[in-house]
C-alpha cells in the first residue's frame, strides 16, 4: 500500500495578519476587563479601545493591499457561494479551504462591523460621571448620549456573542470536521493541495505593514489627545 502523501505547507496568512488577529483578540479581552473592573481601570479602556480602532483601520487598508489571502476580495462571497459551501458541491476554483471560508467570512465582517462602530460610539461617548470620550465635543449631546447607550448597552452582549460563536466554530471544525483553524493563523502555513496560489509574505509586504501601523498608531493618539 503506497504512503500518505504530505501534502505542501502554503502561506495562508501574512505576519501581519497573524499580529492583527492576536493583538486584536488581546486588547478586546482587555478592553472587557478594564471596563469590568472601571473607575481607574476606564483610562485603560480607553486606551485599549483607541488602539482597537488603529488595529481596525490597519486591518482596513490591509484587506486592499495585504496578502493573497488577507485581502477582502479572497473571501467576499455572493449568495450562490455560500449555497455551494453549504451544500458540499464547492467548484474548482472556490479554495473555500484556504483562507475564510462563506460561512466564516459572515462572522469575520460582523465582528469586524460590530467593534468599528463599538470604537465610533465610544469615541464620542458621555457616562456624565467621570469619562467621556475625545471626540464627544464634536458631536450633539443628544447623539452623545445615544452613542453611550449602545456602547454601554447592547454592544458589549453582541461582541461576546460573536466571539462565541468564533470560539465555537474554531472547536467545532477541530473535532468534527479535524480541520486545526488555529495552528495557520499562529505559524501561517497550511498543509493544502499543491499549486494553491500562496500569500506574499516577504519583508518588503512586513515593511509596508509597519509603515501602515505605524500611521494608524499615530492617528489614534492624535484622537487621544484632543
Amino acid at each position: 500500500m503506497p504512503a500518505r502523501q504530505e501534502l505542501p505547507a502554503i502561506c495562508v496568512w501574512d505576519l501581519p495578519t497573524r499580529l492583527f488577529h492576536w493583538a486584536l483578540a488581546a486588547l478586546v479581552s482587555a478592553a472587557f476587563v478594564s471596563a469590568w473592573i472601571g473607575e481607574g481601570a476606564l483610562v485603560w479602556h480607553m486606551r485599549c479601545g483607541l488602539a482597537v480602532g488603529a488595529l481596525l483601520l490597519f486591518r482596513a487598508v490591509w484587506g486592499l493591499v495585504g496578502g493573497r489571502w488577507s485581502r477582502f476580495a479572497s473571501f467576499v462571497y455572493g449568495p450562490a457561494a455560500l449555497r455551494r459551501y453549504l451544500r458540499g458541491q464547492a467548484r474548482s476554483g472556490d479554495h473555500f479551504e484556504v483562507g475564510h471560508n462563506p460561512l466564516g467570512s459572515l462572522s469575520v465582517f460582523a465582528l469586524l462591523g460590530v467593534l468599528a462602530v463599538q470604537v465610533a460610539t465610544g469615541l464620542v461617548a458621555d457616562d456624565e460621571v467621570a469619562t467621556q470620550g475625545p471626540l464627544n465635543r464634536y458631536v450633539a449631546t443628544a447623539q452623545g448620549l445615544a452613542a453611550t447607550g449602545w456602547h454601554h448597552g447592547p454592544a458589549p452582549w453582541l461582541i461576546g456573542a460573536l466571539v462565541v460563536l468564533h470560539v465555537g466554530a474554531i472547536v467545532y471544525y477541530r473535532l468534527r470536521r479535524k480541520t486545526d483553524l488555529v495552528r495557520p493563523m499562529l505559524v501561517g502555513d497550511k498543509p493544502l493541495p499543491a499549486g494553491t496560489p500562496a500569500s506574499a509574505d516577504t519583508a518588503a509586504t512586513r515593511l509596508l505593514a509597519l509603515l501602515l501601523g505605524a500611521a494608524c498608531a499615530a492617528l489614534a493618539v492624535w484622537v487621544g489627545r484632543l
